[in-house]
């Protein structure tokens, strides 16, 4: 069956009452909802179990909704395990004396959502029979979900969000913000401001003397902002890049392979001591390490020891007659 459907089956068997049904929202997951006047509720949820079209057999929750000066709402969703659809009974309660008869005897597993429900919203549920306290102590006063239900704990505490995260307990220059459920110091509390005060909160004790709201400056139309500075093709935001030689630039100055070496300067007048050295020490302007001959290598136009004249091959002692050269100590 539809939603629909549903919804008029049940009306069917409860006339000649005034009922009147509806579809909830949720798309797919919609429901079949008749609302029934107080004095039809117990009937209404015996005909929803009982009809073999509708066959509602599983009683899912029961619950309440404060709507303030119109009374309050009860309601109850129940189930067809075999049909595989719902249904939500709604009855509407004065505020004054919210009594309503229980379905305990219909559904016993009603039993723990009527006294939550009478705990909470302070309703009866005529033949319960055990309307105990079942979430609160038994020295609790009051009803928690009733909207003119103060909370307390919220007045006597900091609210976390009546200030912006870092800001300091004595600082900051922000309206203070009430959290849900605490009415202005004008509407409760020992030291009621005086009616008239024309403030936030306004009530029947008075109110809050209202803030004078702060002017900010206007912000510049968009033509009137400045321009911006462009920056160069292929910029970045990092730091400016450090100039550094080629790598190729140590290579210019040297001979390539094989090259004659270019003619140094002679040295003249001008040429200058190497400090710390001798009187005869003077070096030549542009000479580096490799210009100097190696400590006891010949000196460049002399002929290396025991080199011969025609081909530059060392010529080797001649041997002794035991075998020895003269220089490990042979006799001739």
């Amino acid at each position: 069956m539809t939603p629909e459907e549903v919804g008029a089956r049940l009306v069917a068997l409860l006339a000649p009452v005034e009922a009147t049904p509806s579809v909830s929202g949720g798309q797919r997951f919609a429901r079949a909802t008749v609302d029934v006047p107080p004095a039809s509720w117990l009937t209404a949820v015996s005909a929803a179990r009982d009809d073999a079209e509708l066959a509602c057999d599983f009683f899912d929750w029961l619950s309440a909704v404060d709507e303030l000066a119109e009374g309050f709402d009860v309601v109850a969703h129940l189930w067809s395990t075999r049909l595989r659809h719902g249904l939500l009974l709604r009855t509407r309660l004065p505020r004054g004396a919210p009594t309503v008869a229980s379905v305990v005897d219909v559904y016993p597993g009603a039993a723990w959502h009527e006294r939550e429900t009478h705990e909470m919203f302070g309703i009866d549920f005529a033949g319960h029979g055990e309307l105990l306290p079942l979430l609160l102590p038994p020295e609790f006063e009051g009803h928690p979900l009733r909207k003119e239900f103060v909370l307390a704990s919220r007045v006597a505490k900091p609210w976390p969000g009546a200030k912006e995260p870092g800001e300091s307990e004595a600082g900051g220059g922000r309206r203070p913000i009430r959290p849900p459920g605490v009415p202005a110091p004008g509407e409760w509390g020992p030291t009621p401001t005086p009616a008239g005060a024309g403030g936030v909160g306004e009530g029947p004790r008075g109110g809050t003397p209202a803030r004078p709201a702060r002017e900010r400056p206007a912000r510049p139309a968009p033509g009137a902002r400045p321009a911006r500075t462009p920056r160069p093709a292929g910029a970045t935001d990092g730091p400016a890049p450090v100039d550094q030689p080629a790598p190729d630039a140590g290579l210019a100055d040297q001979p390539a392979p094989g090259a004659t070496a270019p003619a140094k300067p002679d040295a003249g007048p001008a040429a200058e001591t190497v400090p710390g050295a001798g009187p005869a020490a003077e070096t030549v302007p542009g000479a580096g390490p490799a210009d100097q001959p190696a400590p006891g290598a010949p000196a460049p136009g002399e002929p290396g020891e025991g080199a011969a004249a025609s081909g530059g091959e060392p010529i080797a002692d001649p041997p002794g007659r035991d075998g020895r050269g003269d220089h490990d100590g042979g006799t001739a």
